[in-house]
């Protein structure tokens, strides 16, 4: 991941690929966390902990039971876990309540499980978010980050003794530059999404090449034409999920 001094040029579907999940953030989150997590450096806020709780609930669902059912339907139960682990871990990411550094370790959990955005079940909208992810997501790989986050999870969304004071590092800012368009998404109704792509309020332009920079509680764009602007109303995923696999 770059710091706040150092910048990467990124350009549109560079995340998509065949192959074991992006796992280079997750990786490095996972270790910080679990680090800081025995260090006593981090209790976690109770947004922090239920938010872990619900992606904990999403690591550990069991398979449906299912009698003579076939090895298609089998293949698509294990994809639907691992659909509603990646949704879920997105809900939170982009509410908005947890710290930075939870941000920072859902957002490294989005990536790794991107090749399920679509599969089982695609968007059914048009405007819904869509990213260039195999058609055939790598499964087996997926169902081994989950015993792999199992335990770190459940630390996150342990109950802290009474009186405990939270105390919450903050996270690595990061910078990159990225050519391409961002889309602003919305859901007035259920099944019903909006898409706009977003311009710099002083020039217009649509394409960059943008200057990403977060530090994962604001998140600004800067235009080549010298503007820098945090009111862009994208959510966390919506520029993240589109950067490479920092």
């Amino acid at each position: 991941m770059a710091s706040g001094h150092e910048a990467h040029e990124a350009a549109p579907g560079q995340q998509s690929r065949t192959g074991p999940p992006l796992t280079r953030a997750l990786d490095r989150e996972a270790a910080q966390a679990r680090r800081l997590l025995a260090a006593g450096e981090w209790r976690p806020a109770p947004a922090d902990s239920e938010a872990a709780a619900a992606v904990l609930a999403r690591l550990t669902a069991p398979l449906p039971a299912r009698r003579g059912a076939s090895a298609g339907t089998l293949a698509r139960d294990r994809d639907r876990r691992l659909q509603r682990l990646l949704r879920t871990t997105l809900h939170h990411l982009d509410a908005g309540a947890v710290s930075p550094r939870a941000a920072a370790l859902l957002a490294a959990v989005a990536r790794a499980f991107l090749p399920w955005h679509a599969t089982p079940n695609p968007p059914g909208a048009a405007a819904a978010p869509r990213y260039g992810v195999p058609s055939v997501p790598p499964t087996e790989a997926g169902e081994a980050l989950l015993r792999e986050l199992v335990p770190l999870f459940a630390s996150l969304a342990s109950a802290s003794p009474p009186g405990t004071v939270p105390l919450t590092p903050p996270a690595e800012p990061w910078q990159v530059r990225y050519a391409g368009r961002f889309r602003r998404h919305g859901r007035p109704a259920a099944g019903v999404w909006t898409a706009e792509t977003v311009g710099c309020p002083a020039c217009g332009a649509r394409t960059g090449p943008w200057t990403v920079t977060c530090d994962w509680s604001r998140l600004s764009l800067g235009c080549p034409c010298g503007v820098v602007t945090d009111g862009h109303g994208l959510a966390f995923s919506e520029v993240w999920l589109l950067l490479p696999d920092l």
